[in-house]
């Protein structure tokens, strides 16, 4: 008889991630007498911990399934793999051999343990689980010692909007996209601790959840002070309003949102933009929400900078060097200073090749403490300028994207645009202006476009490593991540017929 793979994992593991933090097994299932919800949460001092633990999961090497390959660091290595199966980004040569499989797009067809499927599906409900447990455990603030109300509300609309964002990134990365496909099958919603399982639903039920899960922590958090950048508030709570709107083809909610969670952000300037350290510290004035990851928390090899930053002695820089094509490259200005982060075509480095990608560098040239980016302001200004387009309102559309590219090129105008031209054009500045920050399949998926890359000269292919796979049409099932077979085997609301095509 199967066993719930889930929900014994939430059970068992749930108290033993205070104490161990980011070295856990996702698959222990011994059970813990040493720690007892009261001890955990029985103060305001151990709620914030058990938060502030589950926040380090984000960056955790072996997070979620315990696999310990190289590619396996939380949010940031499933963004490089998104990124990867886009358009935009192109591996140099076969290196170690890293994402090269989510490149050549094998590698979501692989249900079994430590593959990308089974990583994301871990690393997302294992985030569940620790946003479960605090609903569950820590919503009177008479039980928790030294908390007012207002402690409480943050603590829940903290948990409330990580989980809303962990079911946003689950069903987009096992489903295609929302609008058209709201009866397909979803993923299981969990929305306490207990041994019931659930099956895969439909895609509606699971966006109707994350609604209600962001409605409420906006609520929470309105007016809250959060404790550092590292933690969700609610301009963050907002932006993922805003992302999930944008998914669902909700223009004016998306706009609303997008324009409620940039308040109070400035873009950065274009010196600050080329700036080695802008895309790898969380005190840079745009950022939104990211981890602070000191040298002694650095996941070294096994890190996004080991995977993309080839200044550094890690796999970027052994082959493994990655690319704007030049087709994307041509259509950025001279003027633009969003050129500069990457290599000039002549480069005649050996490490740093032509088109060679220096936007997404550690802030310190040998060290490894870098920080890991999950939210900016120039995403929403760019969702709310696409969404007010596609509403028609193409006059503040235009003033909203010219109030963030003259950031970075002044000699910017949108005046020519309009209509369908015009959402063009906002699509084109975002996947310059959001290179390598892991949006790229995303978009692929809700624009319902399909992957067309470009090849060629300083494109994708020979001589640089051929990506086997150049176009893919719309709604392919390559766009999906495989339901872990484990998950398959051991939760009996789900069979073989449960598993995507």
């Amino acid at each position: 008889m199967k066993s719930n793979f889930l929900k014994l994992t939430i059970f068992a593991t749930a108290f033993m991630f205070v104490a161990t933090s980011c070295n856990k097994n996702y698959l222990d299932v011994s059970p813990s007498n040493a720690i007892t919800p009261d001890l955990v949460y029985g103060s305001i001092a151990a709620v914030n911990s058990a938060q502030t633990s589950s926040y380090l999961s984000l960056f955790a090497f072996g997070g979620g399934n315990g696999s310990t390959n190289h590619d396996n660091f939380g949010q940031k290595a499933i963004d490089l793999a998104n990124d990867l199966m886009g358009n935009d980004m192109i591996v140099h040569t076969v290196g170690y051999g890293w994402f090269n499989a989510d490149y050549q797009y094998t590698e979501w067809q692989n249900s079994t343990s430590a593959r990308r499927s089974d990583k994301t599906w871990s690393f997302y409900y294992d985030i569940i689980k620790q946003c479960n447990l605090l609903l569950d455990n820590a919503s009177d603030p008479a039980k928790i010692v030294g908390s007012t109300a207002a402690d409480v509300e943050r603590v829940k609309g903290e948990a409330l909007a990580a989980r809303a964002w962990c079911y946003f990134n689950l069903i987009n990365n096992f489903q295609q996209t929302y609008k058209g496909n709201e009866s397909k099958p979803g993923v299981p919603v969990y929305t306490t601790i207990s041994l019931a399982t659930k099956g895969r639903g439909k895609v509606s039920d699971v966006y109707t959840q994350i609604i209600a899960d962001l409605t409420l922590a906006e609520t929470l958090l309105n007016g809250k002070t959060r404790p550092a950048k590292t933690n969700i508030d609610v301009n963050v709570a907002r932006g993922f309003r805003a992302r999930v709107a944008l998914a669902m083809e909700d223009w004016a909610t998306a706009a609303t949102y997008a324009n409620k969670a940039r308040t109070g952000y400035t873009p950065m300037n274009a010196t600050t933009y080329v700036n080695r350290a802008s895309f790898s510290t969380l005190s840079v004035g745009e950022w939104m929400w990211g981890s602070l990851i000191p040298a002694s928390q650095a996941t070294i090899y096994a890190s996004f900078f080991s995977h993309i930053d080839a200044s550094q002695a890690g796999y970027a820089g052994l082959g493994g060097q990655k690319k704007i094509p030049k087709g994307l490259y041509d259509l950025i200005p001279a003027t633009d200073a969003r050129k500069s982060v990457f290599a000039l075509p002549t480069s005649t480095s050996t490490s740093i090749p032509p088109y060679c990608q220096i936007k997404h560098e550690v802030p310190v040239s040998g060290s490894w403490a870098a920080d890991y980016l999950y939210m900016r302001a120039a995403e929403m200004y760019l969702i709310e300028a696409e969404a007010l387009a596609r509403q028609g309102q193409d006059a503040p559309a235009r003033i909203v994207l010219e109030s963030l590219i003259t950031t970075r090129n002044p000699s910017y105008s949108s005046a020519i645009f309009s209509g369908t031209t015009l959402i063009n054009e906002i699509l084109l500045q975002r996947r310059i202006e959001l290179w390598g920050e892991g949006f790229s399949l995303f978009d692929i998926k809700r624009t319902k476009t399909g992957l067309n890359r470009l090849s060629g000269t300083g494109n994708h292919g020979v001589p640089s490593l051929n990506p086997i796979v150049y176009q893919i049409p719309d709604g392919s099932p390559l766009f999906l991540m495989r339901i872990p077979q484990r998950e398959l085997d051991n939760n009996p609301a789900m069979t073989a017929a449960d598993q995507n095509p």
